[in-house]
């Protein structure tokens, strides 16, 4: 307790942070595009009801310069304003945080009774019971509408009773975001741009259901041997809980309003108080510190092919967000919410050496030129390996098989190693491009050395052939040595 009561003492004696100037942060972004290769990413800093400064820097993946008008996706971003949406209609008086969802939104069924007793605090705060682990909602045929997303969740149960555990679970705010539809009789989207846009001034900000409705400056890249390389969005639905597209300049008026306006200070309150199960999650916000101990309300969205942060820092009055157009894999937009966040504090960003991940690339590239090589040569010697051949031989090819086995498996295994995290096949070749490749090399590489011993092992020209020429030679000097 003193210590904590010492540590307040401290933190309000320190001199509130200067606004980094326009220039301090350009050039921090310019060296870290620099060092990473990041083709573009917008930023935008207030303080208290000041725009500090907004900007966009490199270009789209359609080769479209990136201003602070560059419409841009903020993934799980959205889920904050999922919350607010919620909150309206709480201040209202249509909606009850603690009243269970379903008296809202009687479609809301699951196979499992303790579904009845989900309340609407436990969609936002993630403390449903429902997971991953129970509802593969990433692999699963993925719906076309919020109403199609509670649907499929006719057959799911749940993992958890309500209340008692937090899980990270993105239907939950689609459950949300649907509620909203029903007890308001507008889209969801609609009514984020009558209730929340339009009287913030975001007029270049929307939410879309699916991967396929990006707008073309809102696809990213992946990095691959440290090159940006655009590719599309891999599957998936993500209104409600990740599909608001948004731009720099609106960012920063969202910002703003977070520092009051848009709620009433019991409603922001309510936003920002976290559940017993999990201290560092409130309604759709994260709440942390600066590596200074500022406190901070942040919360960060990861796409396959992009990136986006933001965060409060209710002491001083700051809000910063930034987007960029690589995937989760490299994760830059919450490196340069870290940079500005250093930049604010008085300390001096970190910028990478050289792109991450490079050296692990290159391992990945040979690893899979030497696959190829040795199928090559192992296909070549399939004839001479067949006139040799005998049953446990045959056997043995099942070897070959089992880099096959592994990549059909990918998914799975990697469910296993993230504790239940849902994922496509597809997403796992996003989110390790190089190491896929090698392992869709061996399988086919295995797969092709298999199949053509095997063939070769029971055609007939290589059993009359019998043993090789090195065979006969050994047997000739063996010969010769005895005799």
């Amino acid at each position: 307790m003193l210590i904590n009561v010492l540590a307040a003492i401290s933190l309000a004696l320190t001199p509130a942070p200067s606004p980094p100037s326009p220039a301090s942060v350009d050039a921090f972004v310019a060296r870290y595009r620099e060092a990473t290769g990041l083709p573009g990413a917008a930023v935008a800093i207030v303080k208290g009801t000041e725009v500090v400064h907004v900007a966009g820097y490199g270009r789209t993946s359609t080769g479209e310069p990136v201003t602070a008008d560059t419409p841009m996706a903020v993934a799980s971003v959205s889920k904050s304003f999922t919350s607010l949406a919620v909150m309206r209609l709480v201040e209202q008086g249509r909606v009850e945080l603690d009243r269970p969802v379903r008296g809202y939104l009687p479609e809301f069924t699951m196979a499992d009774p303790r579904a009845a007793a989900i309340t609407v605090r436990q969609l936002l705060d993630q403390t449903s019971g429902m997971a991953d682990t129970t509802f593969r909602e990433k692999s699963l045929p993925q719906p076309e509408t919020l109403k199609g997303s509670v649907d499929r969740l006719r057959t799911a149960k749940l993992a958890a009773a309500p209340g008692a555990v937090f899980s990270y679970h993105n239907t939950n705010f689609q459950v949300a975001a649907r509620l909203v539809e029903v007890v308001s009789g507008e889209p969801f989207a609609s009514y984020l741009r009558a209730h929340v846009f339009t009287p913030l001034g975001m007029n270049s900000s929307t939410t879309i259901d699916r991967e396929r409705d990006l707008p073309a400056s809102a696809r990213g890249h992946l990095v691959v041997l440290g090159r940006a390389v655009a590719l599309p969005e891999p599957p998936g639905f993500g209104n409600g809980s990740g599909g608001v597209v948004s731009t720099a300049g609106d960012m920063a008026r969202w910002l703003i309003a977070q520092n009051g306006g848009v709620l009433t200070p019991a409603s922001m309150k309510e936003l920002r108080t976290p559940s017993r199960a999990n201290e560092r999650y409130a309604l759709g916000w994260f709440l942390g510190r600066t590596p200074h101990g500022a406190p901070t309300v942040h919360h960060g969205g990861d796409l396959f092919t992009s990136t986006a942060d933001q965060l409060l820092m209710p002491g001083s009055g700051y809000g910063l967000a930034v987007m960029a157009n690589t995937g989760m894999t490299h994760s830059d937009a919450h490196a340069l919410m870290d940079g500005l966040v250093a930049l604010i504090e008085g300390d001096t960003p970190r910028v990478p050496s050289a792109p991450p991940y490079l050296p692990v690339d290159l391992v990945f590239l040979l690893l899979t030129l030497v696959t190829a090589g040795l199928a090559v040569r192992g296909v070549a010697h399939s004839r001479r390996w067949a006139g040799r051949c005998t049953g446990w031989r045959r056997v043995r090819l099942v070897v070959w098989l089992a880099p096959l086995a592994l990549c059909l498996s990918a998914a799975p295994v990697f469910r296993v190693l993230a504790r239940g995290g849902d994922i496509m096949w597809i997403q796992v070749v996003y989110l390790y491009p190089t190491f896929m490749v090698w392992l869709v090399t061996a399988a086919v590489a295995g797969t092709v050395v298999a199949g053509t011993r095997l063939g070769w092992s029971f055609a007939p020209a290589a059993r009359e052939r019998g043993p090789d020429r090195a065979s006969l030679t050994l047997g000739l000097a063996r010969w010769q040595l005895h005799r």
